[in-house]
Formats: structure tokens, sequence, C-alpha cells
């Protein structure tokens, strides 16, 4: 009976060491292939991308310098494998044929102005709408609500990747005839307009002359009388001394300007899924930059400008009042119905921009 308990347990003690030995050798074996892995790894390294970023201004501008920082927050975000160039002042490309260039990938990003995606988004012209936004809050609110999500998907389906909305500012009125207080001051004037449909009924709704000017045109007509007035930012009216051959301002924050974040989206969608939320969150914070950047830019232009009016005599700058504002908005959003058809701008994005809170 001893000799049996004996060899019954030297027989369990066999079972349980060669049990051990298989899973020593099972773990060793599971090292093994996990270390020749790391080393397969370490010879085969990630794919890297190179992304040009096209834009048409200085880079010491809000839109530049947002563009630089995008450049340096996605090349942190991506570990390098993402190497951002920026090419600012149209070195690759001008606005009008930065679109063409990338649906071809031979720039990866770019940031026109809204009327540069007129015939095929025809409905971004909804930020052409006047007095629409209340102030630059309820603009910025609008962007990133589904009013804004649903113009990112238009956009989108025209083989875009749609990224962001970045700030010029809003638009002032000036004249060289008439000072424009009340909506019949405009009455009988001629203003320079960009492209724009909105633009053209919002002025002859007023009973004022549009006409379509290019930019660099501005400067010379307004000073030689072909045109009373414009219409524009703080920050164009300065650098382009528009102020220098007008006799009055009106800050009237009737209107926007602003640009679309576009990148092209077979690079987009050549990059893994890690890299893809590395540009949205980068973007996310060039954009919260742009937006102070392009506030601080329009507040120091004006203060320059009131300087050259107080100097000088020559300009005479004013603020609407809120009856004011009303007077205006009750006479140009009669334009707005114009436009709800889903072809033009569409009454659900208008109804949709009003109602936003």
């Amino acid at each position: 009976m001893k000799r049996l308990i004996v060899f019954m347990f030297l027989m369990i003690l066999s079972v349980t060491f060669s049990a051990c030995n298989k899973k020593q050798g099972e773990t060793k074996k599971e090292e093994g292939k996990k270390r020749t892995e790391k080393v397969a790894e370490k010879k085969t390294p990630k794919k890297k991308y190179i992304l040009k970023f096209s834009h048409v201004v200085s880079e010491n501008t809000p839109k530049g310098k947002a563009a630089k920082f995008f450049e340096k927050r996605l090349e942190e975000l991506s570990k390098g494998r993402i190497d951002v160039q920026v090419y600012p002042n149209s070195q690759l490309y001008k606005d009008s044929a930065v679109l063409k260039a990338l649906k071809m990938n031979t720039v990866q990003m770019a940031c026109p102005s809204f009327s540069k995606f007129g015939k095929i988004v025809p409905q971004l012209a909804l930020f052409d709408l006047p007095f629409l936004f209340r102030d630059i809050d309820h603009l910025h609110r609008v962007q990133d609500s589904e009013v804004g999500a649903k113009l990112k998907k238009m956009v989108e389906a025209k083989g875009f990747i749609a990224l962001d909305f970045w700030d010029n500012n809003f638009k002032q009125l000036t004249s060289s005839k008439k000072a424009l207080l009340n909506p019949e001051d405009a009455k009988g004037q001629k203003f320079r307009i960009m492209s724009s449909k909105v633009l053209e009924a919002q002025f002859k709704v007023l009973g004022a002359n549009p006409q379509m000017m290019p930019f660099s045109e501005v400067y010379s007509a307004l000073q030689q009388g072909v045109i009373d007035g414009q219409e524009n930012t703080i920050s164009n009216i300065y650098t382009k001394k528009f102020y220098e051959v007008q006799k009055y301002m009106t800050l009237s924050n009737h209107g926007y300007l602003g640009y679309l974040v576009v990148m092209s989206k077979k690079f987009y969608d050549s990059l893994p899924e890690d890299l893809q939320k590395a540009v949205k969150q980068a973007m996310k914070e060039a954009t919260a930059k742009e937006r102070i950047w392009a506030d601080e830019l329009n507040k120091e232009n004006l203060k320059k400008i009131e300087e050259y009016a107080q100097k000088t005599k020559k300009l005479t700058i004013y603020t609407l009042t809120d009856e004011q504002k009303k007077k205006w908005r009750e006479a140009v959003s009669k334009i707005y119905p114009e436009f709800y058809d889903n072809s033009k701008i569409g009454k659900d994005l208008i109804q949709g921009a009003v109602s936003t809170k």
C-alpha cells in the first residue's frame, strides 16, 4: 500500500513538472515573438507624409500665423510623421486655381475665401447675407453648429475635406459722397462689390448701384470717383488705404468675410486614422488662435484709422446705434426670401442661422 501511495505521488509530481515546463516554454516563445515584432517594427519605420499648405497672404496676418501654428502643432501631434510645408503669398497657387490643385493632390491644403466656392457650393453665400449675424460670437456659434456642419458636408460632396472656418472679420461701409447712417443714405450711390448675387441684391434693395470690380482696382476707382463707396473689413480698408480716399466710414458690421480651410480628399484618405485625428486636433487649436488674432488685428487697424481721422480731419467715423441697425436690418432682410431656394442658399440654412442662440 505504501508503495502504491509513493508511486501515485511521484506520478503527480511528474505531471505537474511537465505542465510547468510546457507553460514556461510557451511564455518564452511568446516573449521571443514580441521581441521579433519589435525588431521588425524598428527595421520598418512608419510611413511619413508631406503636406503642402498654400495660401495667398503674408505670414504676419491672422491667416498666415494660424497656418504656421498648424504646421508646428501637427508636426508635434504626428511625432514628425507629417511634414507640413506652408507656402504664403501665392507662392504655389492663387485662390482662383488652388481648388483644382487640391483635386489633383498637387497641394494638400488651402484656405480660400468663401467667394471662391461660389460656383460649386453657392450655399456658402449665407455669410454674405447682410445683418444676419448679431455679433462675432453669434457668427462663430453658427459656424460651429449644425448649420456649419451642413455647409461642410456640401463642400465634401464636391470632393474636398472641409476642416474649419477662419475669420477675416465683419465688413464696414465707406463713402465719399454721404455718411451712411440710415438705409436711405445709400440710395443713388455707386458701391463696389465682389462677385456675389447676395451683395448685388443687398445694394439694389437700398436703391444703390452695385458695381462688380476686382479688389486690386478699388483704390484707384475710389480715388477717381468711378465709384462712391465700398464695403470691406477694417483690415482690408487699412492695408489698402481706402480710408485715404473716402470721407465717411460707418462701423456697421453688416456682413462677414471669411475663409474655409480645405484639404485634398486623396491626401486625407491616405492617412491612417491616428493621423486624421491629429489633423483635426491641430486644426481645432489653430482655429481658436486664428479667431483671436483676427479680432486683435481688426482692433489694432481700427485704432490706426481713428488716429488718421483725428489727425487729418479728412475722415469721419460713425458707429450705428441699435435703432439704426434695426432700420438697416429691416431694409435689407427683405432679400432673404430670394435665396430660400436650395440651389442658392436654402431656407433651412438661413432660418437655422437666425435661430442659433
